[in-house]
């Protein structure tokens, strides 16, 4: 009976409530920007590459004069990751020569179909630097 009535509770009331995560806990995929809002991703395809689960999709684009994504000459036109097939090893981090691809210990990012777990550029791009809006 002391083991029941006299322990300290494990349960936790998430989302109230949230546990420490390791500092080294990696989760949700986000693709930076540099400072000017420029993406950093250059459509290497390195991420895609080095990913065991084969979940990341990219297609490079060049960039034109008048419409410049990257200050690369290529930039990644579609960029997408299923999130259901990611074993969050975080090799598409290591592999990306610019950085531009990485891995947040941001871990709310549930959903109730399988397309909604296919991220796509847009939704994995953080805002543009000047704006206040946070990655969710």
């Amino acid at each position: 009976m002391k083991h029941v009535l006299f322990r300290k509770r494990v349960t936790v009331e998430y989302p109230e409530v949230r546990r420490k995560l390791p500092p080294r806990a990696r989760w949700r995929h986000v693709l930076k920007r540099h400072e000017d809002g420029l993406e950093r991703c250059i459509g290497c395809s390195l991420c895609a590459g080095a990913c065991p689960a084969h979940c990341i999709h990219v297609v490079a684009e060049e960039n034109k004069d008048g419409a410049r994504f990257s200050p690369g000459e290529r930039y990644a036109k579609i960029y997408e990751i299923n999130e259901l097939r990611c074993i969050f090893c975080g090799y598409c981090q290591d592999a990306c020569p610019v950085e531009a691809v990485v891995l947040t210990d941001k871990l709310d990012f549930a959903s109730y179909s399988r397309e909604n777990a296919i991220y796509t550029k847009e939704m994995l791009l953080e805002p543009y630097p000047a704006s206040d809006e946070s990655v969710s």
